[in-house]
């Protein structure tokens, strides 16, 4: 069984307001971090189209930045 150690990301610093990304048996998954019992797993094509999304802005306005 491959695995890997969940990575949060470097903006989230010591905080609890983040999502973890690791790679389990060639698939990706996601939870976030202060409710580790739902992981979402996806594949890592799948995942790099949402990246790409995320990176050029598509889903901005889903987001909070007021806070």
């Amino acid at each position: 069984m491959t695995s890997s150690e969940w990575q949060k990301s470097s903006y989230s610093a010591a905080n609890n307001d983040c999502v973890e990304v690791r790679t389990v048996n060639g698939l990706v998954e996601l939870r976030e971090c202060d409710d580790g019992e739902i992981i979402v797993r996806t594949t890592p094509a799948k995942f790099a189209k949402f990246l790409q999304g995320a990176k050029a802005g598509e889903f901005d306005h889903h987001g909070d930045f007021a806070s």
